[in-house]
């Protein structure tokens, strides 16, 4: 089952995708990990991209880094093939760490963003400043940006790791499970803060995590993969007892109750958060 847009993308004579996936397989050691993908990502779109362990949630953030190349299908970002090392994408790894000896602040990790990673002749410390200083503020770090990282909470961290990526201004934004391992109100502020960027920069997000309880009500769509295939649309579209019955290959049930959704399936002899 490919990964198809539940209802067309209006045509909008300003925007052209930003993402177009046609009909991509990856395979990974002879194993298909992604099969048949096929969708497209707008500017201003804010896409959860949502599965369990194994789906291929990381493989096909990878796939649009340029660091896995598709089998078959064809991949392009901002109208033009894919490459690697692609300046106008950003991203955010998942589980980063932090020595807990190291003197580097907040506001170092994120100027790393500007010069750390590139060649050629450093900004000028003013100009460099007043940009580290706009993106932390963006993110609502700035009171703790000259804290040593590793001190920090994890959601304090995940602001910082989320500045260090914007500092670029990117048009395409990738997170991998920023919201691991947080508390209820961390998760809660890094999705505000994510929201906000996208409205105001314009820009599209692809966010990964396990449980779309969390993005509901900011997100526009969601990509949901199990098996290496998928389907999206909006989360009204997506999540619902026959779509991901279809999915999965077996039975599965959607509940929802009080603002949250349950994915259950006695195939699985359990449940789980969808």
């Amino acid at each position: 089952m490919a990964v198809r847009e539940a209802q067309q993308q209006p045509a909008l004579a300003q925007d052209r995708p930003i993402v177009e996936v046609e009909n991509v397989t990856v395979r990974l050691g002879g194993r298909p990990v992604l099969n048949d993908l096929s969708f497209a990502i707008y500017p201003g779109d804010f896409v959860g991209l949502i599965g369990p362990n194994g789906a291929g949630k990381t493989t096909l953030l990878r796939l649009l880094l340029g660091l896995v190349p598709p089998s078959n299908g064809t991949v392009s970002l901002f109208g033009h093939p894919l490459t690697r090392g692609n300046h106008r994408v950003g991203y955010v790894p998942q589980h980063q760490t932090f020595d807990e000896t190291s003197p580097l602040r907040g506001r170092d990790m994120v100027a790393l963003g500007i010069d750390g990673f590139r060649l050629g002749l450093p900004l000028p410390s003013q100009e460099k400043t007043a940009k580290v200083n706009r993106v932390l503020r963006e993110v609502g770090a700035d009171a703790y940006a000259d804290s040593p990282i590793a001190r920090l909470s994890g959601g304090e961290q995940q602001r910082l790791m989320l500045a260090q990526a914007l500092i670029g201004d990117p048009d395409l934004l990738l997170l991998d499970e920023p919201l691991a391992n947080l508390d209820i109100r961390s998760r809660r502020d890094v999705v505000n803060i994510v929201c906000s960027v996208v409205r105001q920069r314009n820009i599209a997000v692809i966010l990964v995590a396990h449980d779309v309880n969390p993005l509901l009500g900011s997100m526009d769509k969601v990509i949901y993969l199990a098996h290496g295939r998928g389907v999206i649309g909006t989360p009204d579209e997506v999540v619902q007892t026959d779509v991901l019955t279809r999915l999965f290959g077996f039975p599965v049930d959607v509940i929802r109750a009080q603002g949250h959704i349950l994915v259950t399936s006695a195939e699985e002899g359990g449940e789980c958060h969808a």
